[in-house]
């Protein structure tokens, strides 16, 4: 019973301290103060109540910055996080509306290569190819996103996950991003080839 009075304090004061400060600070200084940076990276020490704290309800504001989130995951990308917290914090940010800020933090922590449940990555799936429906244009933090994904997950798609992808290539396609996504899925149906010999 200690440990979640200790987690729920830990969750409202990273909240409602630690999250305001450094999103006042980057709003007035565009960068974030030193003392703050370093708090942010002992916070991850305690992972369950950053992302409930912090991450997840910067993400959800639909308010959040792209400096906002690339100072969030320079934080997140230098320190070491357990898989199961961050898997959670995957499948929930890839239940959010569509914002560059959260395919920021998505590929960061697609970065820290976790083996992931068939779950989370069905739920990752499922994230980028909502966009064939949806006509606006990705920035490039959206594309790098899901080259990151091909990229250290194409093992795990079977042949209906790649046509899906394949498909959704047709519709948001960059012209750079889109070929290496395209090269990632053919060296993967080259190896299930390669297999079935």
């Amino acid at each position: 019973m200690h440990f979640f009075n200790n987690l729920n304090l830990d969750f409202i004061r990273y909240n409602m301290v630690l999250l305001e400060k450094c999103r006042d600070d980057i709003r007035r200084e565009r960068k974030l103060n030193y003392h703050l940076y370093m708090a942010l990276k002992k916070s991850l020490y305690k992972p369950g109540a950053f992302y409930k704290g912090i991450l997840l309800p910067l993400a959800q504001s639909q308010t959040c910055t792209l400096r906002e989130a690339t100072i969030i995951g320079s934080v997140m990308a230098k320190v070491s996080i357990p898989a199961d917290h961050s898997a959670v914090a995957l499948l929930k940010l890839t239940q959010l509306p569509y914002s560059g800020s959260t395919s920021l933090f998505i590929r960061v922590l697609l970065n820290k290569k976790y083996a992931l449940p068939q779950r989370v990555l069905d739920s990752l799936l499922d994230h980028f190819c909502s966009a064939e429906n949806d006509r606006r244009q990705r920035p490039v933090a959206w594309h790098q996103s899901l080259l990151v994904f091909v990229q250290r997950y194409k093992n795990y798609f079977d042949e209906v996950s790649r046509a899906r992808i394949k498909q959704l290539m047709k519709t948001h396609g960059h012209p750079m991003i889109s070929l290496e996504v395209k090269r990632e899925l053919a060296s993967c149906e080259d190896d299930d080839a390669s297999m079935k010999m």
